[in-house]
């Protein structure tokens, strides 16, 4: 009799687990993107490489305007807050998760198009865009490095300040990141100036 009320008891429990298992499946929680939908389509929309680390670095300056902090870049305006949508949203670990995210999303596409030239989009022969094609990639790492530029004092400065050890992660990360897209910068081959 008690080894049969065991049983019974045991077969509950699991059954209750099964059922909570799939009731509480990652299908029903919803999932944070790092991106605005708006952001999305800019970022879709931005193919040429220059033009889509403008977009990146714009995007890491709301996440900070939305943190009140100072990174001294992009600040939207009322003209601009159709094509760009609402600020993003998020508690203050969330936006700097973005920040991080952004930072390698950008970091990726210029090692994405370093490692195939040949994804770049192409262009007619007429296009008057094609010319600017062959300096694209020094001009957006240089843009990013400018950013990344930007970002460091912002970064260590916050890192200083902080109490929270996942948001110091987050924050040694975006160092991290910062310093390589430097670095990345002081092997492109020295600009020339156009006279």
């Amino acid at each position: 009799m008690i080894y049969r009320l065991k049983r019974t008891l045991i077969q509950a429990l699991l059954l209750a687990l099964f059922c909570g298992y799939f009731l509480a499946s990652p299908g029903s929680a919803q999932r944070r993107d790092f991106m605005t939908d708006e952001e999305i389509e800019l970022i879709r929309d931005s193919q040429d490489i220059d033009a889509r680390m403008d977009v990146i670095t714009r995007m890491i300056d709301r996440r900070f305007g939305v943190l009140g902090i100072d990174a001294g870049g992009w600040k939207q305006g009322q003209k601009t807050s159709g094509e760009w949508g609402e600020p993003p949203k998020g508690s203050r670990l969330e936006l700097l998760s973005d920040i991080k995210k952004l930072l390698l999303k950008a970091i990726d596409d210029i090692d994405n198009l370093a490692s195939h030239p040949d994804s770049a989009p192409i262009r007619e022969k007429g296009d008057k865009e094609a010319k600017k094609d062959p300096q694209r990639f020094s001009v957006a790492v240089r843009k990013l490095g400018q950013a990344a530029g930007r970002y460091l004092p912002v970064f260590r400065a916050q890192l200083d300040n902080s109490n929270d050890d996942l948001e110091k992660g987050l924050l040694l990360d975006s160092i991290d990141y910062s310093n390589q897209i430097i670095e990345a910068v002081g092997k492109l081959t020295p600009e020339v100036k156009k006279k």
